[in-house]
């Protein structure tokens, strides 16, 4: 039996009419799925959550797993215990340069600032006297309980000594780091700042040094310091330069000296993420003007829009995705 012409070339144009929509197929990217493991310093958890919310919205197949810590804790997780992480989230950038830099990262991209503020609540000891010309008069005064971060752990603590320093100079009193440091009780120096927040809501502390978001994020009332002291103001580094607080270094037994500078934020993808593309896309809607730094301006935190890195070298190591979200910093 003769098979009719017009038959026999069917299938050949069946795979004709076929082969354009497979090739789009192919080349389309497979979306994002599976867990992304982000550590990060804990005064971005409010924010974050803000963030994880919306981008699995987005992308129901991803699960974003957060860890919030002090950001040198955080670091130390990698570095030291060797935990699986995807991205890294620090409230002081130079985290990710000392620890982190070049053995488990490349890139360190700046994407918020913040400043200091003392904060306390309408139940503090003098708290109805207190603001930004007495507070160091306060603070010494046995009877107030106040506290700060571990410097060893988290920025916000060698922050909080950083401004103390400053405070000397600035309002020209000799001693008076020295005062507040022999009142200051080590029960009160958490490993993180935001673990402050919660003695200061039930009364077990009087004052407590935070970022400013954190303050807002949690409704405390707090003491805006002037921008010589309050590290949020990057036209005085030179002046933020003259404080200095020794934490512990890269290795065991080690230290390193951290001088002041004005408050940014950092973030890295780490060498060897094991969702590295799920985690790419959470790192491109965390960048996006419209999508994680829009949600860090709503939640009190001040987003450096657009983000930047330190050197064109550095942008050349940037994954294609995020290139065109960060600019070389001036």
């Amino acid at each position: 039996m003769r098979i009719p012409r017009r038959l026999l070339f069917a299938p050949l144009a069946f795979a004709l009419w076929l082969c354009p929509w497979a090739r789009r197929a192919a080349a389309a990217p497979a979306a994002p799925q599976g867990v992304v493991t982000l550590f990060h310093a804990g005064s971005l958890s409010v924010p974050l959550a803000a963030m994880e919310r919306a981008f699995e919205a987005q992308y129901p197949a991803v699960d974003l797993r957060r860890e919030a810590s002090g950001s040198s804790a955080a670091a130390r997780k990698i570095s030291d215990l060797g935990k699986p992480c995807d991205l890294m989230a620090a409230a002081d950038y130079r985290i990710i340069d000392k620890l982190l830099r070049p053995e488990f990262t490349a890139i360190n991209i700046h994407f918020a600032s913040n400043r200091m503020v003392l904060c306390y609540t309408a139940e503090s000891r003098s708290a109805a006297r207190i603001d930004a010309r007495n507070w160091m008069e306060i603070l010494p005064d046995p009877k107030v309980r106040w506290g700060h971060a571990e410097p060893d752990l988290d920025p916000c603590g060698y922050r909080a000594l950083m401004v103390l320093q400053l405070a000397e100079n600035h309002y020209q009193q000799p001693g008076l780091y020295r005062r507040l440091m022999a009142t200051r009780h080590l029960a009160n120096v958490r490993p993180k700042a935001v673990e402050l927040v919660p003695l200061l809501e039930t009364g077990n502390l009087d004052y407590a040094w935070e970022y400013r978001s954190v303050a807002v994020q949690h409704g405390l009332q707090f003491i805006e310091l002037p921008a010589e002291i309050n590290l949020g103001d990057s036209r005085f580094d030179p002046l933020y330069r003259e404080a200095a607080v020794e934490v512990s270094g890269k290795t065991p037994g080690s230290s390193m000296l951290l001088r002041g500078q004005s408050i940014i934020y950092g973030v890295t993808l780490l060498n060897n993420a094991p969702n590295r593309d799920a985690a790419l896309a959470f790192l491109r809607f965390m960048l996006d003007p419209a999508g994680g730094l829009q949600i860090l301006r709503e939640q009190g935190q001040p987003p450096l829009d657009p983000p930047t890195v330190e050197s064109a070298p550095m942008k050349a190591l940037l994954p294609r995705e995020v290139q065109p979200l960060v600019r070389v910093a001036e």
